[in-house]
């Protein structure tokens, strides 16, 4: 077993060069998944492979194999058992690109040292060209234009128990179906919340429409059926695998339109996301009287869902 290190990156199945980090630096435009991982294994893997594909479709017209998915991740997380991953899509330019952030990037990549900021590399060669063996899994993306993964593994993150103050801001994030790249305003209306005295953000739109927080999914307790706002959202692979286990334990869920007015009618609220789930104790001056029992058997049912093999 290896120790979990502070931050791993590889790119493609080898450790990040200088010039696959500025590639990214320069290049916001792609997505992710994040999950924790325990004993080498993820909850929901299926989803999270299907979220990768699908935003890949969508950004960059062409699909991504499952299988070089995890392969990727195996190949990064081996001898680690508990971590926080995360797999990054982007477009890697063929030969041909001619933007200076490309070229600058390809200038530097034969004479790059491994990134400073990986603290733990591995020491496997480039796999960028086909598995034509079927001895190994393929990961890398080929040498012209196409998609490329860069995985980074760092420390697992588990839930802290402690309820959580959100402070409502006016913003809705873009294309929100889709886990990507460049949320500047979730993090400074995160930070604008820090300051304030609130844990994160509330998202919301015109008048007042609640979305999701600005790193979770958020659920309300109105006494009969949990209740997820009907809004356009990021559907979180907590989620995901949380809600259609509730009807089963006895919890209705809903699909509503939640607005900051509505806040005081709702007992309860929870927070979901890779980390678990978390209650919520206030938003902005609505203070919630929350349920332990409701907490626990949430709490309960996510816990309850299988590690998947990566």
């Amino acid at each position: 077993m290896t120790a979990t290190p502070r931050l791993l990156i590889e790119v493609d199945g080898r450790p990040a060069t200088e010039a696959d980090l500025r590639l990214r630096a320069l290049d916001t435009y792609g997505h992710f998944t994040a999950m924790q991982i325990r004993d080498g294994r993820a909850r929901g893997m299926d989803l999270h492979v299907a979220r990768l594909d699908g935003a890949t479709r969508e950004l960059f017209g062409t699909g991504l194999d499952g299988e070089r998915v995890r392969a990727a991740l195996r190949h990064a997380l081996e001898g680690v058992c508990d971590a926080s991953a995360r797999v990054y899509v982007h477009w890697r330019p063929g030969p041909d690109a001619a933007s200076t952030a490309d070229a600058d990037a390809e200038d530097t990549a034969s004479t790059a040292d491994t990134a400073s900021t990986t603290d733990t590399v591995s020491t496997a060669d480039t796999t960028d060209t086909p598995n034509t063996t079927g001895s190994r899994p393929r990961i890398g993306g080929g040498t012209g234009g196409g998609t490329t993964l860069m995985v980074t593994v760092r420390p697992p993150v588990a839930p802290d128990g402690s309820a959580k103050s959100l402070m409502s801001v006016p913003y809705q994030r873009p294309v929100p179906h889709i886990k990507h790249l460049g949320g500047f305003a979730q993090i400074h209306y995160g930070r604008l919340a820090e300051r304030a005295g609130f844990d994160d953000a509330l998202l919301t739109g015109p008048g007042g429409v609640v979305a999701e927080s600005a790193v979770a999914n958020i659920v309300f307790w109105d006494g009969g059926s949990l209740v997820w706002p009907d809004a356009p959202v990021l559907t979180g692979i907590t989620m995901a695998l949380l809600e259609p286990r509730l009807l089963a334990a006895g919890l209705p869920s809903v699909r509503r339109r939640v607005t900051l007015a509505d806040l005081p009618r709702y007992r309860a609220a929870f927070l979901t996301n890779s980390h678990g789930v978390a209650p919520v104790a206030a938003i902005d001056k609505t203070v919630f009287p929350g349920d332990a029992a409701l907490l626990k058997t949430v709490t309960e049912l996510y816990e309850g869902v299988e590690w998947d093999r990566i």
